[in-house]
């Protein structure tokens, strides 16, 4: 199987990691914080504005 295009879109905005898009199975936020970075460091940003207060990372 050929996979093309992106899998996972990570940026940095204002010091904290935006994951805009995870095509992962376990999802690639899991592994950051496994690896030590709090929860309140990681935007979900794939969510929409009104969802992301109801998950366990940041808001923006």
């Amino acid at each position: 199987m050929r996979v093309h295009g992106c899998i996972v879109h990570i940026q940095i905005i204002d010091s904290k990691i935006w994951i805009q898009r995870d095509g992962t199975e376990d999802g690639i936020a899991n592994d950051l914080v496994n690896a030590g970075i709090p929860k309140d460091q990681i935007v979900l940003g794939f969510h929409p504005l009104e969802i992301r207060p109801y998950t366990e990372y940041a808001v923006s």
